[in-house]
């Protein structure tokens, strides 16, 4: 049982605030009118979370749980289950925690007689502003299953494409982070020891030597201070990332990385743009309403600056095609099939045809980029290692002349 907080009036009377409990909304709602009451507000009302809830809230819901639910949703629909129906099926064997959560306070919502798109609204966390707007255009059209299934294929194809990105770069982030370790256990273990024995002998040392051995010397005295302003550091930037300011800049220097990587990012930028927009098209979005969603759902500041732009100049009857090709992150291949696309009254169907060349052409990038990386992290690690066993030698040419 749950505890909800209402706002009604009676037949000419004037709002009131009360609390009631129930075991959903829906049972509140009917209870209150039997009394003869017209229900104008109800929320549930929150208590103090318990450890349980506390976890539950902390759980990551992954686009593949919001795709499995999508699919899952579609297949129930076109198989004749009404919306509740399908709703108390994917609650009770949804896995995610904090989803099933989420799906359980949306039935309840619909169950209260709210629309399954502004119910799922309410939970920007599981469904954005895509999964609301392609929801809404399959209950406005009486498509719910067929929006649903475009929807999944679109966040299935999303899903596919981070992991390849993820499990390529996986790779030489270890070794990256393998060489750093490496790097710190020499000056913080080895480096002492050749340090004591050149103390012993007396004598100048080579300068290559005096900054690794001052590197040791700085690492062992003031670890709790660098260790924790590096990770100050990492903190900060990422909070920076997170502002308007720094996620703007940060979207535009992804865009001009070296070694093949700017590239890479673009190419995962326009195919995510030309897929969210072939499917919003496809589900019968209104136009102005795809490009402000396309935007949006982006993921690059670049991206969403031209969609405004575009945005704007089809309010003014112009075509989509010609304020993209304004735009640098497009490439020509891509304004020229929406152009024609438009012409033949086909853009879902030609912007799916990009997307799936753009996702065809990251895959290889992305393999080229791994043979790329791999040997040039073997080089990083080599030449480090080298660097610090280099400085620690050189002084053993002249030891003999320091023995004597």
């Amino acid at each position: 049982m749950a505890t909800y907080t209402y706002t009604a009036k009676r037949e000419r009377g004037t709002p009131f605030t009360g609390d009631m409990a129930g075991p959903n909304k829906a049972a509140v709602v009917a209870e209150l009118r039997r009394k003869g009451l017209t229900v104008l507000k109800l929320e549930q009302k929150r208590s103090l979370p318990d450890f349980q809830t506390m976890l539950q809230s902390s759980q990551r819901i992954k686009p593949r749980d919001k795709a499995v639910f999508a699919r899952q949703f579609a297949t129930m629909i076109n198989s004749g289950l009404p919306v509740l129906r399908a709703l108390y099926v994917l609650e009770e064997q949804t896995e995610n925690p904090r989803l099933k959560k989420i799906i359980a306070s949306v039935r309840e919502d619909v169950e209260a007689g709210m629309a399954l798109s502004d119910a799922m609204a309410r939970y920007p966390v599981a469904f954005d502003r895509l999964y609301v707007a392609m929801v809404k255009a399959g209950e406005a059209g009486g498509a719910l299953d067929q929006t649903l299934n475009r929807l999944a294929t679109q966040l299935e194809k999303d899903d596919a494409l981070r992991r390849t990105i993820k499990s390529a770069m996986a790779y030489p982030v270890l070794i990256a982070i393998f060489a750093i370790c490496v790097a710190i256990g020499m000056l913080l273990f080895i480096i002492p020891i050749f340090a004591g024995m050149y103390d012993d002998l007396g004598g100048k040392l080579p300068t290559l030597t005096r900054i690794m051995m001052g590197l040791s010397d700085a690492l062992k005295s003031y670890w709790f201070i660098i260790f924790p302003a590096f990770g100050g550091i990492i903190y900060g930037l990422k909070r920076l990332k997170k502002t308007e300011r720094g996620r703007a800049a940060w979207d535009r220097t992804k865009l001009k990385l070296p070694m093949k990587l700017g590239p890479v990012i673009q190419k995962m930028a326009v195919s995510r743009f030309t897929r969210t927009l072939s499917t919003l098209v496809g589900a019968g979005v209104p136009i102005l309403q795809c490009i402000d969603i396309t935007g949006r759902t982006s993921g690059n500041i670049v991206i969403e600056e031209a969609m405004i732009d575009v945005r704007e100049s089809v309010r003014s009857g112009e075509s989509i095609a010609k304020p993209l090709s304004r735009a640098k992150v497009f490439p020509p291949m891509v304004t020229h099939m929406v152009s024609i696309g438009e012409e033949t009254g086909a853009l879902d169907s030609m912007l799916n045809k990009v997307a799936d060349f753009y996702e065809a052409e990251v895959d290889a990038a992305v393999k080229s980029l791994t043979s790329i990386i791999e040997p040039i992290m073997m080089m990083f690690i080599g030449g480090l290692v080298g660097v610090i066993v280099i400085s620690m030698y050189l002084p053993m040419f002249n030891m003999m002349n320091l023995v004597k």
